[in-house]
């Protein structure tokens, strides 16, 4: 997909980044749209709306640490001066097409398919957008520079979403093709997934931020959302299982060829064209990336293997980082380095335990790094990045059937369970469950008493893990104040005793207070200390407990209901002063 030759770029066809300016360039319509060839080939500029691998989304997530602070949740530290991403460049491109394609000369269901493609991509557009600004302009039209409409007032989320899902019902009913073998073009099966993800979104919106006055048409969204995810549970997508319950997860997200029986839409690489990204890096590098690391809270919500809460066992607070990764959820190992990773190093498989120069808590994600360390610091990598897949589709149906209250044990069974049976999880599978997990309950979710819905929740930060969906859920289910949760990690049974962490028979990691410890060769050091030599405090420190490690126990994050939309960067206000401000900034 990213090594399609885009039409736009070859005609000089580039609008700028402001709604405000002119386009620099035009061609007649009649050479754009002459053909099916030139609809397909201008639909194909769309697909770069889609994220690659080297984006990471670890910056509001409720369950992840990173090497920097988030100036987000710094008390007075961001503005809309500071602000970005009011940009409307691709909505330009696409209704350009949308208007114009209208002349071209096909027969109707060949246009009808590639406006189905285009008002897919309109509606991706917009639900991104009103997910990060809540109202918006509402804009169908490809505007001249001396448009009155480049100065209109945001329309109400009401009419955004109408217009977001009438798109997504227009793309479902005229394209053509209902999957993709190579899982790369966008079919009825992409845009039902979107219209699933939209409407469990507003649907939950609408329960939850009861500030919205929208709580009576909640359901009305929930149930289009579990229609949609119907759609494509009927399609004959399955959770992909041919790699066995140890590798089958991880395996969707290092394939170069996107695995077709789950994943439903994919931005794919090609090494042998050059076409390549740089994803190791994100998970690998002190320097390139901000060095996401799980946090401890959030593994301890991963069940046991027979189904019952990690939570549960006696001691469960002072279990050292290799017992407490056994017998778990076989995701656990595929999301991050456990006892008995390895990785290939010099065409040799070498054991490999987490970095902790670069995981500072200790929980080292490796769930999206192709496993040779060649792919590391350059960008060679061309495993394809998943942007919709079939275990998506059955959360959200589980979701919205469980918020309307609907939920069956029998579509337990097939959402749910057939997650965590994939898992290795042999226990629950074909039953809601009847008690609350407290531990889950008080540190997610605490206005949370319903346990299918508590369940239904673990299961999807579990099983979608930094899969860019994470945010959407703080905002739709208003639970922002997780993200301030503090960054805590591994249990250190003692100091200055070196560990062996993956179980290899070495020790790879001693933790101390000491400032210039007598060191082991081979063994990475750990300064635990509250103070730096320079009086400085110390970024890795020791919870109260003296035992539990505590990564930037310092960095005071706090949460404002504010937070839940982005403010409308300052300049685009100076640009068109109709545009009102979200409350709080």
């Amino acid at each position: 997909m990213k090594y399609i030759l885009y039409i736009i770029a070859c005609l000089g066809l580039c609008w700028s980044c402001d709604m405000n300016e002119n386009p620099k360039a035009q061609i007649s319509i009649e050479s754009l749209f002459g053909s099916e060839t030139g609809l397909k080939m201008y639909t194909n500029s769309f697909y770069d709306a889609f994220p690659s691998s080297t984006v990471v989304y670890p910056a509001s997530s409720p369950y992840t640490a990173t090497n920097t602070q988030n100036l987000y949740l710094i008390e007075g530290a961001y503005s809309p001066e500071m602000a970005g991403g009011w940009l409307w460049t691709q909505l330009r491109n696409i209704n350009y097409f949308i208007v114009n394609s209208q002349q071209a000369d096909v027969s109707p269901d060949i246009l009808n398919n590639y406006q189905g493609i285009a008002r897919f991509f309109r509606a991706y557009f917009y639900f991104n957008m009103m997910a990060s600004f809540g109202d918006l302009p509402w804009i169908n039209s490809p505007m001249d520079v001396d448009d009155p409409a480049l100065y209109a007032k945001r329309d109400p989320r009401t009419l955004i979403v109408d217009s977001i899902k009438a798109d997504l019902d227009f793309a479902i009913g005229n394209i053509k093709e209902l999957k993709s073998s190579g899982c790369n073009e966008i079919t009825k099966c992409v845009a039902a997934t979107l219209k699933s993800r939209v409407c469990l979104y507003e649907g939950t919106f609408r329960k939850y931020r009861t500030e919205a006055g929208l709580g009576s048409s909640a359901n009305e969204w929930l149930q289009e959302a579990a229609d949609a995810a119907r759609f494509v549970m009927d399609a004959g997508y399955s959770l992909y299982t041919g790699s066995g319950t140890e590798k089958s997860y991880r395996q969707l997200f290092i394939s170069k060829v996107p695995v077709s029986t789950e994943i439903i839409c994919a931005v794919t690489y090609d090494g042998d064209l050059g076409v390549v990204h740089g994803g190791n890096r994100n998970w690998t590098s002190t320097t390139f990336s901000s060095s996401p690391c799980l946090i401890r809270s959030f593994i301890n919500t991963y069940l046991m293997k027979d189904g019952t809460p990690f939570t549960d066992k006696e001691n469960y607070q002072s279990m050292f980082f290799s017992e407490e990764c056994k017998n778990r959820d076989a995701r656990l190992s595929q999301t991050i380095r456990t006892p008995g990773f390895t990785r290939i190093d010099a065409g040799q498989e070498v054991a490999t335990a987490p970095n902790y120069a670069y995981a500072s808590t200790g929980y080292h994600i490796y769930k999206f790094t192709l496993d040779d360390t060649q792919y590391d610091n350059v960008d060679v990598c061309d495993n394809n990045s998943v942007v919709f897949r079939f275990a998506e589709v059955l959360l959200n149906y589980a979701e919205a059937k469980a918020e309307m209250g609907t939920l069956t044990d029998d579509e337990w069974s097939v959402t749910i369970g057939a997650l965590r049976s994939r898992a290795g999880i042999t226990g629950g599978l074909t039953a809601k469950p009847t008690k609350a997990d407290p531990y889950l309950q008080k540190t997610y979710f605490p206005d949370i008493s319903d346990p299918t819905i508590l369940e239904i929740r673990r299961e999807r930060w579990i099983e979608l893990v930094l899969e860019g969906l994470e945010w959407n859920d703080i905002c739709r289910w208003k639970v922002g104040k997780v993200c301030t949760r503090t960054w805590d990690g591994v249990y250190i049974p003692k100091l200055d005793v070196p560990y062996d962490m993956n179980e290899d028979g070495k020790p790879d990691v001693c933790f101390t207070q000491k400032l210039d410890p007598d060191k082991i060769a081979d063994v990475y050091y750990v300064y635990v200390g509250k103070t730096l030599a320079s009086g400085a405090n110390s970024n890795t420190q020791l919870d109260s407990d003296g035992h539990t490690l505590l990564y930037m126990k310092d960095q005071k994050r706090t949460w404002h209901d504010k937070l839940y939309f982005n403010p409308i960067p300052a300049n685009d206000r100076v640009l068109n002063p109709n545009l009102d401000q979200n409350p709080g900034w």
